[in-house]
């Protein structure tokens, strides 16, 4: 009977070659995308689940109040865990202190490499769980070695035995190799890791972390622990809330500090904080897509259902005398589900080959690793589960429709499909439309609230203009040489240093004070210390004031405001007040616009610049505009190697850096703007299908309307006015329901642009234009048919 059934399906499909090949194309699409949504969200849902513990670790993290505004994060005083592990160790199975991971030098008789890297305490490779190739996971307990991943040790070491080796690390330790780690994982929280230091290591070639005067005041560390195994979440992050108030100083209680803990099972999806609250983050996406898979997959669905009941008619006769000779109507229910999943099974195979195809440009667009499962069985079973349910899906309202027919009416001639039968092929076209023209909307809207921040005023210049890290500390004491010979290389035109770039902000501090400043405010700033020429080289905006200057000595306790801050602080006229940092006095000499140095879509933060070179870290290096830039990074990486010999260049454009801020809404606009064509590919394949359909259907009508004299022009309106009505009332639908969702979007950022009415006017206007170009090539074929061979009896 099975076999009699798909016989009959594949001869059906053989008969109907477009039809079939329309509902192949759509189904095949539709389970691509569906398959690749499906790829993208079981990465981002297992994300960091290859560490055994991934269900016990979790990260120190606090809220602290500022001025009534709560924030939240990850860096916390370096004496934290310590008293954690001292307090409440029998909570914890481990507590790990670190510092922050970024590029390191790593070099081996005479060759260098910059590698990403960190320094944790020694239980952190048992706590992540590390998979050693050689060595063991406690290689950190001494202070002086290091592990390293296996594409590390192969760069460095070749094939050759990297165990025991000396490496110099940054030109300022020897650290032995102890242990080589299997890389860690593209989706893992800590992928960044090339190597692993020990946290000790970097406490002492750091004096000024045991010579600070108030160690709870200042955070930056992280830590992480794993929580013991009878250990509950809430209650040990409730227990601890309170061990740094307990221990800050009476003036800094006022800031509230409360520790808390969060598992990694949130870390990658829910990241982002409001007022003390967790708001979400990833996981908004992952909803998004997985919401876009099924409706894409139901627009390839509806085709199916469309295109099956609108040539219910061409059936009436097979189903009739189906049902004259005996078929029940489950048999016959049977037959149309076994044609649907006939074309589902041969849709999942080109599905399939199109996923493969297309995999590589979907995993760099969506910054993925992903790949098909191919020889997991798990793979195949959940693969021909989703088959059998979009067969099913697709194929059920056919099969009830189709079945339903009376054999009596049909056999006699008197069936008609009924004034209402097409109803349900309408509302399931508005539906597709409808979809599509929100994920329009949504596509617009995402690329426009990106171009709107690109194009924020940042009061500075960013083209030509280089960061190049100090890679090792022995280069500060010759920043003025170097500094001196890039100027008189003719290759730039201005060089400043800071600790902090122009695209990002590394410390915040408190303490400030200003005359007049109000009891219950909190001088928290954002401060980047920077040499005499950082405004020169980035450019800034002078409003008020003067710029830092080698002709007053004074300088050296001088402070330069953003505009926020002076906002923030009250001052009118801010230049020559005092502003006091603890026990030390700085004059105001100026105030600059305020650069935008940290999200493009937030408001700016108070900063105050203060100069002290010997605090820096980083060149900032304006190149000059008359040369050719590859002639004058040549230049600069000479001088840098004549100073600096032992260390590989590294530089980075700052244009190309605040850039990167917006890549994550460029990957999301970018993936949806690639769904929302598919979408309307789909939905037009069905448009397509159901026009060839309807011209079939009325072609003696179209024959006796131009013997009669109709225009070519009038049969084109004609046979394009009901697919135009219903694009209309898909538009009605869609642009209210497209431009809420994203009005709700746009209000997760404090800068964001607004949805104009030409958004709304050019996605109803494209999708009008879409839906005649599609049915115009049948309507016009039709209309211009030779009437003598549509009107010749058969």
């Amino acid at each position: 009977m099975i076999k009699n059934y798909l016989k009959i399906a594949w001869r059906n499909l053989l008969k109907n070659k477009m039809f079939s090949l329309i509902n192949i194309a759509g189904l095949s699409i539709g389970m691509a995308v569906a398959l690749l949504i499906g790829l993208w969200i079981w990465d981002e849902v297992t994300f960091s689940k290859q560490h055994d513990n991934y269900d016990r670790i979790v990260q120190v993290m606090q809220h602290q109040t500022f001025n009534n505004e709560t924030g939240t994060q990850t860096a916390v005083p370096y004496l934290i865990g310590d008293k954690i592990r001292e307090e409440y160790g029998s909570d914890f199975k481990y507590v790990v202190m670190s510092g922050w991971t970024y590029e390191h030098v790593l070099s081996y008789h005479g060759n260098s490499l910059l590698k990403s890297g960190n320094h944790f305490e020694p239980d952190f490779p048992e706590m992540l769980s590390l998979k050693m190739l050689k060595g063991t996971r406690a290689g950190l307990k001494d202070p002086n070695s290091i592990l390293l991943s296996a594409s590390t040790a192969k760069a460095i070491f070749g094939d050759g035995d990297p165990i025991d080796k000396i490496l110099r690390l940054d030109d300022q330790s020897d650290v032995k190799v102890t242990g080589v780690y299997e890389d860690l994982p593209y989706n893992s929280a800590f992928r960044a890791l090339e190597f692993i230091a020990p946290w000790q290591l970097y406490i002492n070639n750091s004096p000024w972390i045991k010579e600070m005067e108030n160690p709870w005041r200042s955070n930056f560390t992280q830590t992480y622990a794993q929580l013991a195994d009878n250990a509950d979440l809430a209650t040990v992050s409730a227990r601890i809330k309170d061990v740094r108030l307990r221990n800050v100083r009476a003036e800094q209680k006022v800031h509230k500090p409360e520790v808390f803990l969060h598992p990694m099972s949130k870390w990658h999806l829910y990241s982002e904080w409001k007022a003390g609250k967790n708001t979400g983050g990833r996981i908004q996406f992952v909803w998004l897509f997985g919401i876009i898979g099924v409706f894409v997959l139901l627009l390839a669905c509806i085709n199916f259902m469309n295109l099956s009941t609108a040539r219910s008619e061409k059936r009436a006769k097979e189903v009739g005398i189906r049902k004259a000779i005996g078929s029940v109507r489950g048999q016959l229910v049977a037959q149309f589900f076994s044609e649907s999943l006939l074309l589902a099974a041969i849709g999942f195979v080109f599905a399939l080959m199109l996923a493969q195809a297309g995999l590589s440009i979907f995993n760099d667009v969506a910054d993925k690793k992903v790949r098909l499962p191919l020889l997991n069985p798990i793979f195949w079973m959940l693969g021909l589960g989703f088959t059998f349910i979009t067969g099913l899906l697709a194929g059920s309202y056919p099969a009830l429709y189709l079945s339903s027919f009376q054999p009596i009416k049909v056999l006699k001639g008197t069936f008609r499909a009924g004034r209402f039968s097409a109803m349900p092929r309408k509302v399931l076209v508005v539906l597709q439309f409808s979809v599509s023209v929100i994920l329009i909307i949504g596509t617009v809207v995402v690329f426009r609230q990106i171009y709107y921040a690109q194009n924020r005023p940042i009061a500075y210049e960013r083209e030509g203009l280089l960061e190049v890290p100090m890679t090792t500390l022995s280069i500060l004491d010759k920043s003025d040489l170097i500094s001196a010979d890039l100027i008189n290389s003719g290759a730039v035109t201005a060089v400043g240093m800071s600790n902090s770039g122009p695209t990002a902000i590394n410390a915040v501090n408190n303490g400030f004070t200003w005359k007049n400043m109000p009891p219950d405010a909190q001088g928290n700033f954002a401060q980047v210390d920077v040499s005499h020429d950082f405004g020169k080289a980035v450019k800034w905006q002078i409003i008020a004031g003067r710029d830092f200057s080698r002709d007053f000595a004074t300088d050296s306790s001088a402070m330069v405001l953003n505009e926020s801050a002076v906002k923030f602080m009250g001052l009118k006229n801010p230049v020559g007040e005092i502003v006091r940092k603890d026990d030390r006095a700085y004059i105001i000499i100026g105030v600059v616009k305020d650069m935008v140095m940290q999200s493009p879509y937030e408001p700016v933060f108070r900063t105050v610049f203060t100069l002290d070179p010997k605090n820096t870290g980083l060149f900032n290096i304006r190149l000059n505009p008359s040369k050719p830039p590859a002639q004058s990074i040549a230049q600069i990486q000479t001088i840098f190697k004549k100073y600096n010999p032992g260390s590989p260049f590294d530089y980075k454009f700052v244009d190309d850096l605040y850039g990167a801020k917006f890549e994550t809404e460029q990957r999301i606009g970018k993936l949806a703007g690639f769904f929302a064509i598919l979408a309307i590919f789909i939905s037009c394949l069905g448009l397509f299908g159901m026009a060839s359909f309807m011209a079939e259907q009325r072609v003696k009508e179209i024959g006796v309307r131009k013997v009669l004299g109709a225009s070519v022009f009038a049969l084109w309106r004609l046979m394009s006015r009901d697919f135009v009505v219903l694009v209309f009332i898909a538009l009605v639908i869609a642009v209210p329901v497209g431009y809420y969702f994203m009005q709700q979007w746009l209000l997760r950022y404090d800068y964001h642009t607004e949805i104009s009415g030409w958004i709304i006017a050019a996605t109803c206007l494209g999708a009008l234009g879409i839906t005649l170009l599609t049915v115009s090539f049948q309507s016009i074929k039709a209309a211009t048919m030779n009437p003598v061979r549509s009107l010749r009896s058969e």
